[in-house]
């Protein structure tokens, strides 16, 4: 470890606490919100920047937040993945709590402002998506030591995230919108499960008790395998309810980039491998969002 970290740079590190790979998970569910509001009705354009500026945002501040918990709770001390700002030596674990109320404050502003200029109720679910992001780690009962980490992403990076984007840019919330926001929550949840399969052995031996933990390899191998099945079923229901033979046909287009991180999960246990797994789910969600996207816009 003391190596590596010579090797960084403050940038270095402060680059790979951002996580670039994982920021497809806040971007997808807002681009497949655009553009189902462009098919149901002509968004509301400055709404959308919002909700991706909200989205980006919290996004930044649970990899903040996620970084700086782990390293407190000692989670970091025998990681085997990219290396984590607060545990590298380089950066003051302070400098990243800060990062992370900086980002959550950004969301919560940019947040408050849709809220204002679309429904006021949404306070309420900007709330629950600030708490929600600072409880996955943080606080005396993180729900992410508790196996619930893919329910919040499934939920806030999946369903809120689609359905809020449709929402604030249309005033309405359609069929169409919660298919897809099932599909973006599968993908997102996919990502993490890859996560923590690979930081499976070092999360055990550091008391980090998430799904993966809990249910072992074979188990969490199962439900990547149903979550991405899941994610390309949507298009086969939303046909039989109505959407386009041609959009069907390109999200399907994703099929071969979405199997390729799900056979390296089968075929490899090394974290390296893993890391590539995690990063080939991201453009896998983030390709289902721009096909569905261009289907829907033709």
């Amino acid at each position: 470890m003391i190596a590596a970290a010579a090797a960084l740079t403050p940038t270095r590190v402060w680059w790979l606490a951002v996580r670039p790979a994982t920021l497809a998970a806040s971007v997808a569910p807002v681009l497949a919100g655009t553009a189902i509001a462009v098919h149901e009705g002509g968004p509301r354009l400055g709404a959308g920047l919002l909700a991706l500026l909200v989205g980006v945002a919290m996004q930044l501040g649970v990899n903040f937040a996620n970084d700086y918990s782990d390293h407190v709770r000692g989670a970091d001390r025998a990681r085997v993945g990219p290396v984590r700002a607060a545990s590298s030596g380089v950066v003051q674990p302070d400098r990243v709590k800060w990062a992370a109320v900086a980002a959550f404050a950004v969301a919560a502003v940019a947040g408050l402002v849709l809220s204002l200029v679309t429904d006021p109720r949404l306070l309420l679910v900007g709330v629950a998506c600030l708490l929600a992001g600072w409880l996955y780690t943080g606080g005396p009962r993180p729900y992410g030591y508790l196996g619930l980490g893919e329910v919040f992403v499934f939920l806030f990076f999946g369903l809120v995230a689609t359905v809020g984007t449709v929402y604030v840019e249309t005033l309405r919330v359609t069929p169409l919108a919660i298919l897809v926001g099932l599909a973006m929550g599968c993908l997102a949840t996919a990502i993490l499960v890859l996560n923590n399969l690979r930081d499976m052995e070092t999360d055990r031996a550091a008391g980090k008790r998430t799904l993966a933990t809990r249910i072992g390899r074979g188990p969490t191998l199962g439900l990547l395998v149903v979550l991405v099945g899941l994610a390309f079923a949507v298009p086969i229901v939303a046909f039989v309810t109505g959407m386009a033979a041609v959009t069907v046909m390109l999200v399907l287009l994703d099929i071969p980039i979405a199997a390729v991180p799900v056979r390296i999960a089968f075929a490899m246990t090394a974290p390296p491998a893993l890391v590539r797994a995690l990063k080939r789910m991201a453009m896998a969600e983030l390709a289902y969002a721009l096909l569905l996207a261009l289907g829907l816009l033709l």
